[in-house]
């Protein structure tokens, strides 16, 4: 009978099994995957997308706004944002009306800012103490070079013209309606937008011969629309207040930034777009 030559490892001093080598084996790939970790993880979590690390954690503010400040309040938000590196301002501009609704039904926002007065009348439970930050008034918008020679708000009455009006409940279409009614005219419009820079769209596109907008609106059209002036006596002058949202989660900075609305920075840059003091 042949003596057994065969080795068994396991007798052996300084060998391993291989399960013992596959336990070596998972405990260094372990170790290897940690050590990077580790290394990222030193620094402050980044809770603002831009926030560098050991920075303070980021505010995101949501502010419902009027259309017709969708210029002027990106231009604001930015220099908000400088000014308070720790906060980031986020719009959502729709018809005053729109806007209202939402809160009634509970959007998540911070502050709120209408182009009247009644509007945030209609959510007055739901709102810190408004205040009104800045004014406007109504033009004609009509295409450029005024090819139909719309000269008054008399005009609009022609029926040849293809006049478009903000809708009933919208803010601009309730100071149209009045003013035009002062005066006994008559508009027979193509559409009713659900806001302002729906009609300006239309009137810059041709969709439209003329428009009742916002004297802002009308400059902001970089050079699509021209405007014609309503005399001071037969204009309405438009309210913007702006309030804090009582179900924001942010409280202390959205009264940061409607304090803000008030200053003098803030104030120069409605001026610089053409608002009229509050």
């Amino acid at each position: 009978m042949r003596p057994d030559t065969s080795v068994h490892t396991a007798h052996l001093p300084g060998t391993r099994s291989g399960a013992a080598r596959r336990r070596t084996a998972l405990a260094a790939l372990v170790t290897a995957l940690l050590v990077p970790l580790a290394a990222c993880s030193g620094g402050a979590q980044d809770t603002g997308g831009s926030a560098g690390a050991g920075s303070a954690p980021r505010t995101r503010l949501t502010v419902l706004a009027a259309a017709s400040l969708t210029d002027v309040f990106r231009t604001a938000g930015a220099a908000y944002e400088r000014s308070h590196p720790g906060t980031r301002v986020t719009f959502s501009f729709a018809g005053s009306q729109e806007l209202v609704a939402q809160v009634a039904q509970g959007a998540p926002a911070d502050a709120l800012v209408t182009a009247d007065t009644g509007s945030m009348d209609k959510v007055r439970a739901d709102t810190g103490a408004p205040v009104v930050i800045a004014r406007n008034r109504l033009v004609i918008a009509v295409g450029k070079g005024n090819p139909f020679k719309v000269d008054a708000l008399e005009d609009l009455a022609d029926t040849r013209l293809k006049v478009v009006l903000a809708a009933p409940g919208v803010p601009a279409g309730t100071y149209g309606a009045k003013i035009l009614d002062a005066r006994g005219i008559t508009v027979r419009p193509v559409s009713r937008e659900p806001n302002v820079r729906a009609v300006l769209g239309k009137v810059g596109l041709g969709e439209a011969d003329a428009g009742l907008v916002y004297a802002t609106d009308a400059e902001s059209a970089g050079g699509k629309v021209d405007a014609v002036r309503i005399p001071d006596a037969q204009n309405a002058v438009a309210a913007y207040p702006a309030a804090t949202l009582k179900a924001s989660e942010n409280a202390g900075a959205a009264a940061a930034f409607v304090a803000w609305l008030s200053s003098p920075e803030a104030q120069k840059i409605l001026r610089d777009a053409g608002f009229l003091k509050p």
